[in-house]
């Protein structure tokens, strides 16, 4: 099981000195990956189930802080988490996606999308709420294709999306990304199967509902021609977790644990990372 970390700049800052120190000292204790948030737009009343947002929250966008961060350490891998698909025009974001990959040196190999949960912030960019599933489908098509496309160009034509002789350059480094589905719900957990590498279960579930979701997904990448033991499983924890809570996730078939800090004190935020790295065995990548 592989380990990685989360930075929220809602709850730690969009301070560029902190953020680079965090990254470089998770790359230091041998994190796997960097994953970052993401919100496009909050607003009065939003809520995260029943948990309410405030609308100053500094959510910085995702892919800018990975640039950021890309530029600040030199082996960590970056990741999204979520990054809220049908919120983005997806032949624009092949592009940014490819640029952070090269840019990195081809380390922009865990994005993660989400469908988003506020309708307000879908009406904020014109999407219709009730199709963001639908799109989102789509829009994973789109990148695929453009990313898979060569100087001839390719077309598209779909309910959300449509062009013709599209090229888009640059490529990711492999040529496209490995794209992974955050989500709570068995919906998610069947996008997952059907077209991601893995999923990224969210939400406030029992095992029960967590091991269900898990089947689906993997019977579902059965189902689509899937190899379902290479399909990754990534769940959040805690930088304080035990190793016996480690064992029960490795158990459940977690591949991934994404863990978020327990203080908001950077120099504690160091040694917990330390502290961690210690724990479980990490060393750093080469």
């Amino acid at each position: 099981m592989r380990f990685a970390i989360s930075y929220s700049t809602p709850l730690l800052g969009m301070d560029p000195d902190r953020i680079a120190a965090y990254a470089r000292k998770a790359e230091e204790c041998g994190f796997e990956a960097f994953y970052m948030p993401e919100h496009v737009a909050l607003y009065p009343g939003a809520k995260l189930g029943e948990m309410p947002l405030d609308p100053t929250l500094p959510y910085g966008d995702p892919l800018d802080c990975l640039s950021f961060v890309a530029a600040a350490t030199d082996r960590i891998l970056l990741g999204t988490g979520v990054l809220l698909l049908p919120y983005h025009h997806p032949v624009t974001l092949a592009k940014r996606l490819a640029t952070v990959d090269l840019l990195s040196k081809g380390r922009m190999r865990l994005l993660t999308i989400g469908v988003g949960s506020l309708p307000d912030e879908a009406q904020a960019v014109g999407v219709d709420f009730r199709t963001r599933g639908r799109r989102t489908d789509e829009a994973l098509e789109v990148l695929r294709l453009l990313w898979a496309g060569d100087e001839n160009g390719v077309d598209f034509d779909g309910e959300f999306y449509s062009f013709k002789d599209v090229c888009s350059f640059p490529k990711p480094s492999t040529g496209g990304l490995p794209i992974h589905v955050g989500g709570s719900s068995m919906a998610a957990a069947r996008r997952a199967g059907r077209l991601g590498a893995g999923y990224f279960a969210g939400g406030m579930l029992t095992e029960e509902e967590r091991s269900a979701q898990l089947e689906a997904a993997r019977s579902t990448a059965a189902e689509a021609g899937h190899d379902p033991a290479a399909f990754e499983y990534t769940r959040w924890g805690s930088m304080g977790m035990s190793l016996d809570r480690a064992e029960r996730l490795a158990a459940q078939g977690v591949t991934r644990v994404v863990v978020n800090p327990t203080t908001t004190e950077p120099h504690e935020q160091l040694d917990e990372m330390a502290t961690f790295a210690d724990r479980f065995g990490l060393t750093p990548q080469r």
